[in-house]
């Protein structure tokens, strides 16, 4: 994930040199636990100098692709992949002790297990779509790719090694299968995340799977994935002209602050930490209370819709629930559409509120789940007030 601050001074340094209004661009970050650390979670601080780097070169990103404008035609479509994706979040035999941070008890568990006797079922679906933007020049030459899957990080590299995961591994794969591998291309192959903040790669009710050396996981994802990504790419309908829209609206959520007695609990936790580095899950979530409490009671978030001739992208600051991509997929006006998650920001997961009832790891507050418990409905709300408006000024 990437902060706001650091996407927002990118986006200006972008439109100083390419004059693209900031409000027309959206930045996304891709989540790995493989990268460095680019926003302050749990015990990992980013480095200032990096994050300066990290500020530049996507400004950088932008102003290249500006440099490298040719005329173009434009093309999309969907796939399926339903073998690579799995809810994290289970229901679990009643009675089964699901004791969270804060001694309170969830009612299901992410991450419970394979073969765990307690599952019962998933707490939640899955979206197997793949879709698929293109754009390749007036003679045909490919330029780029925009894909989409609603699946996390699939992890699995060797130890200490930085990766771009399975979404870099499927950029390389996509470059090949198009054949502009070669040197000096100018192609560009782009791998988003979808809705998946409660989605894996890991089938709990299924059989154990053999141990995978490094990067045999991350290959397999990658494979499936540009594989089904190719075949929609062959059938792609090019168009020479479609109409663009963009809209972006910035709302303020209210914070989940801890109470007086969360509070009191917390910083009893902590002062019995010897040292600063925090060792149990129950004293990392006090560390984490109490540095939430000192954020402010609303935050600002970044909503953007963008219209491609038929098709729509949505776009939120946070790590969204798959049941927020598959209603936003269903109601919108436009078909496709679909959702990029981690845009613009970061502003930790985005439950829907009977998650947040449920309980679990994505709903516990931190500052990588803070917003207030209806924030999804809010969410989205303004991304259809966003879709009619773009709707509006269809010619």
């Amino acid at each position: 994930m990437v902060s706001r601050e650091v996407l927002d001074a990118a986006k200006k340094r972008a439109s100083q040199f390419t004059a693209i209004p900031v409000e027309n661009m959206m930045m996304s970050a891709t989540h790995t636990h493989s990268g460095g650390t680019a926003c302050s979670v749990f015990q990992s601080d980013p480095d200032p100098d990096y994050l300066k780097f990290l500020t530049e070169r996507i400004a950088d990103a932008v102003i290249r692709a500006n440099e490298n404008l040719v005329p173009a035609r434009i093309g999309w479509g969907v796939g399926h992949e339903s073998n690579q994706v799995f809810n994290r979040r289970w229901k679990m035999k009643a009675g089964t002790k699901l004791t969270n941070p804060f001694g309170l008890q969830d009612q299901v568990k992410m991450n419970p297990g394979i073969g765990n006797p307690d599952l019962v079922a998933p707490a939640g679906p899955t979206d197997p779509e793949l879709p698929l933007i293109a754009i390749q020049t007036l003679e045909g030459k490919p330029l780029a790719v925009l894909a989409n899957y609603s699946l996390h990080y699939v992890g699995g590299t060797g130890p200490d090694e930085i990766s771009a995961d399975y979404y870099g591994l499927f950029a390389k794969k996509m470059e090949q299968l198009v054949g502009s591998d070669e040197e000096g291309s100018q192609f560009v192959s782009i791998m988003s995340n979808g809705t998946s903040g409660n989605i894996n790669n890991i089938n709990f009710g299924g059989a154990a799977p053999k141990p995978m050396r490094p990067y045999e996981k991350i290959n397999i994802v990658a494979t499936a994935l540009a594989t089904e990504a190719f075949k929609v790419y062959q059938r792609v309908q090019y168009h020479d002209w479609v109409s663009l829209g963009s809209a972006q609206k910035e709302i303020s959520l209210g914070v989940r602050k801890p109470t007086l007695d969360e509070l009191k609990r917390a910083k009893e936790i902590v002062a019995k930490v010897p040292g600063t580095v925090m060792q149990s899950i129950e004293e990392l979530y006090a560390r984490e209370t109490l540095l939430i409490q000192e954020y402010p009671n609303q935050v600002p978030l970044i909503i953007q819709a963008f219209r491609i001739g038929e098709l729509a992208i949505a776009a939120a600051p946070c790590e969204i629930f798959v049941e927020i991509g598959l209603d936003i997929k269903k109601r919108s006006p436009f078909k496709p559409t679909f959702t990029i998650s981690l845009a613009n920001g970061y502003n930790g997961y985005l439950p829907t509120p009977e998650h947040h009832a449920l309980g679990g790891y994505e709903t516990w507050r931190a500052r990588s789940s803070y917003l207030e418990t209806n924030a999804s409905t809010k969410v989205s709300t303004v991304l259809f007030d966003l879709f009619e408006t773009l709707k509006s000024k269809t010619p």
